[in-house]
């Protein structure tokens, strides 16, 4: 079985961010096998997915060394690949069944939209772990401007680390190694860099603790930085929200999202995106 090659969160082929897409006509392997595949297949994420009934999909998420439980351009990438198979229609909802539990699918004009898990907010840093953030990346903690680092979780957690200046972006000096020790002692994912700019919410992505030194294109990490913005009143309900990821790694990818404050009082958040599967 030769997993398929899909880049998702873009319309250009090579562009966006490249997941594997391995499709099982029954159960999945054991995960060991799972595991093996995604090592040999070498992309961040590769998604393996079994039909369990008509509108119902099982999905495993591996990256090269470790299973995570939800991974949002695989989804992208691996309901793009089924829609151009004939293997789903368009304009309906489907249910992916992840470790971050039932995740609600839509496919309607050319995007992939999909639920995040609940968001939370799990805690800012401590003024020791702030400037030690900093310093993994050759900065100080006036870099932060007028926001604060968070941990936020829609599905994995991640730092949302802001940066007053987009500049700062492009000029960051990355350190691996203390980034991967940071994630693993505060249990989360990786580091989520982001800067506001007028025409979009400009991103870089950094999990090396996952064998992810950067990525062009994060569905969960934009879903979190959605909620992170909303807390600090700097995104609104209801809107479409621009997420602009890899333009750092040549490879410049777009993340839709969208807010909704339910009856309840929760909120729910969904991501978007487009895929172009590789022939």
């Amino acid at each position: 079985m030769k997993p398929y090659t899909v880049d998702a969160f873009t319309d250009v082929p090579l562009g966006g961010n490249p997941a594997g897409v391995a499709l099982f006509e029954d159960a999945l392997p054991e995960e060991a096998e799972m595991r093996r595949i995604a090592a040999e297949v070498g992309y961040s994420e590769t998604a393996f997915l079994h039909r369990i009934a008509e509108d119902r999909f099982k999905v495993r998420y591996f990256t090269p060394v470790e299973e995570v439980a939800l991974c949002g351009h695989a989804t992208v990438g691996s309901f793009s690949l089924l829609l151009q198979k004939g293997l789903i229609k368009g304009g309906r909802t489907y249910i992916a069944e992840t470790g971050a539990g039932e995740i609600r699918v839509d496919v309607s004009d050319g995007l992939v939209w999909l639920d995040m898990a609940s968001p939370r907010e799990l805690g800012t840093l401590s003024e020791a772990d702030e400037a030690a953030l900093a310093a993994m990346y050759g900065l100080s903690v006036s870099a932060f401007g007028t926001l604060r680092p968070a941990i936020v979780d829609t599905g994995l957690p991640d730092i949302m680390m802001p940066l007053g200046d987009p500049a700062l972006l492009s000029a960051l000096k990355p350190d691996m190694a203390a980034i991967s020790a940071l994630s693993e002692r505060l249990s989360v994912t990786g580091v989520h860099a982001f800067a506001l700019a007028e025409d979009a919410v400009h991103c870089r992505n950094f999990a090396p603790l996952y064998g992810i030194d950067e990525e062009s294109a994060t569905g969960t990490s934009n879903g979190a930085l959605t909620y992170y913005l909303y807390r600090r009143s700097l995104v609104s309900p209801g809107k479409t929200n621009l997420f602009v990821q890899g333009e750092a790694m040549g490879k410049p990818s777009k993340i839709y999202s969208r807010l909704t404050e339910n009856a309840d009082g929760s909120v729910s958040i969904r991501v978007g995106g487009s895929a172009v599967v590789r022939e």
